[in-house]
């Protein structure tokens, strides 16, 4: 998947540098991903307090979401079908060891 491309270059990263790297590609799966990074800083900051300055990417993946089957009409009553990919995203963050 395409999404992937992406996650691959911010795993293993600190969060600093993953928002950098999310920010200036130009895939429309890296907004999508900066607003679940952006939510994984956020749960950890305030769920666990922890320092979001110290916060690394420690796992980031992409799963198989569902397909979502559409029928596209065509010539003579027939139809395509176009199935509508769809993907989960997880990125886990974890203060980084000094």
């Amino acid at each position: 998947m395409k999404a992937r491309l992406v996650i691959d270059e911010i795993r293993g990263k600190s969060v600093y540098e993953a928002k950098r790297i999310l920010t200036f590609s130009p895939r429309k799966a890296a907004r999508i991903i900066h607003k679940v990074l952006d939510s994984a800083v956020a749960n950890a900051e305030h769920n666990f307090e922890m320092d979001p300055e110290k916060l690394v990417v420690v796992k980031a993946y992409v799963d198989e979401g569902p397909r979502m089957k559409r029928l596209k009409p065509r010539a003579f009553g027939r139809a395509d079908i176009i199935h509508r990919r769809l993907s989960h995203i997880t990125v886990v963050v974890a203060e980084k060891e000094d």
